[in-house]
């Protein structure tokens, strides 16, 4: 069966409501959860999870709540968090090893994060059970390729299209998974412009699918209430397991 994760900006909602959100899209087939660590530089996202991140810092948010939202999810749904390098840096990498794993979390993925410098912290990750995930392009050499997925676990995050989170570009991506396939066992999810509408397409070839900005529209949606956004997003969590799993 197919994977599907999921992307939820943290500090957005309280965290309680944060708590019961994601709960409830693993109750509708949400695999894994990806809790995004707001951030006031973004360079991968599109407007819609930017504006997210925003929201989440003029709220007060402070980066010791991710630690508090993972203790009470990781027990019931595979948790990663999605950040840039910054703030990881800044609180110390080998405390933030040591303090995500005692919460539970499973995996980090961090865009900015090159393979080349990424490989310096993995073994200190791997020591507490917590995956460093590989990230491929659509223009990655296949010896690029090899490189980058030669220790992948977990899974390996296949970026769409070049550019930011939230657009629906298409682009042919069987022959990118195939020359991934092709140097590693680890599965492969693509991510970037994953919706309703085009999450078939884009599972076709891969062993899964990284949803964000679809559910974070509904998230920002004022015009609904939260109940109301709440039960819209474990709606679509359900329709897009379904749909990649036809």
């Amino acid at each position: 069966m197919k994977k599907l994760v999921g992307y939820i900006t943290a500090g957005v909602l309280e965290d309680s409501a944060t708590n019961d959100l994601i709960l409830k899209m693993a109750e509708n087939g949400m695999d894994s959860i990806e809790l995004g660590v707001p951030f006031s530089d973004p360079v991968a996202d599109g407007p819609v999870i930017e504006k997210a991140s925003m929201i989440a810092l003029s709220n007060g948010f402070k980066f010791d709540r991710i630690y508090e939202i993972t203790k009470g999810i990781s027990s019931s749904v595979d948790t990663l968090w999605m950040g840039y390098f910054n703030p990881f840096y800044q609180k110390g990498v080998k405390n933030i090893a040591e303090k995500g794993a005692s919460v539970g979390l499973k995996g980090l993925i961090i865009p900015d994060l090159p393979h080349e410098e990424s490989i310096a912290y993995k073994d200190m990750f791997d020591a507490h059970d917590i995956t460093l995930i590989d990230f491929v392009a659509p223009t990655d050499s296949k010896e690029r390729i090899a490189k980058i997925t030669k220790n992948s676990q977990k899974f390996i995050y296949l970026v769409a299209y070049a550019g930011i989170t939230g657009t629906e570009k298409k682009e042919d991506l069987e022959i990118i998974v195939k020359n991934i396939k092709e140097a590693s066992k680890t599965p492969v999810y693509v991510g970037f412009g994953v919706t309703k509408e085009t999450a078939k397409e884009k599972a076709a070839h891969s062993d899964g699918v990284i949803v964000g900005s679809a559910f974070i529209k509904i998230l920002l949606d004022d015009s609904l209430t939260l109940s109301s956004r709440m039960d819209k997003i474990a709606r679509l969590t359900k329709d897009i397991k379904s749909i990649i799993n036809e």
